[in-house]
């Protein structure tokens, strides 16, 4: 069984890391890490299924390679892949789960951030005067 899987074409780092913390820059940054988190999640899925069903594919030739009396190193090595493929895919499995999980704080992350800031990011947006960069007071 042959996988599809290619390689990401896209931009590897998700999100710019600078010092730029402006409210609509950083919500921004938090919904482009958020839709690679998501992105991610149904990769390393599909990457899972792939493995698993490589994992029964290379099960089924150790029995029908055994069923052929072929040596028997050949059918434990053969063995051997299946049962490391089927390991490998639980460890992605686990991934899949922790990136989910990331995405999922990134986005609850990103509501926090609009319902703490969002209102002050108007006001200052709609105001003609100029005024004091966050943290200025804190000098």
């Amino acid at each position: 069984m042959s996988s599809d899987l290619a390689p990401r074409t896209g931009n590897a780092a998700p999100a710019v890391a600078d010092d730029d913390n402006r409210y609509k820059t950083v919500q921004a940054k938090l919904d482009k890490l958020g839709k690679a988190m998501d992105d991610a999640t149904l990769e390393l899925e599909a990457l899972r299924r792939s493995m698993q069903a490589n994992a029964k594919h290379t099960d089924d030739v150790a029995n029908d390679i055994e069923n052929a009396d072929l040596d028997p190193k050949f059918v434990g090595l053969t063995a051997n892949v299946a049962t490391a493929l089927d390991g490998a895919a639980r460890d992605v499995r686990t991934l899949s789960d922790t990136a989910q999980e990331t995405a999922d704080l990134t986005h609850e992350t990103r509501r926090t951030h609009a319902k703490f800031y969002g209102a002050l990011d108007d006001i200052r947006s709609n105001r003609r005067e100029k005024t004091p960069r966050p943290g200025f007071f804190n000098r």
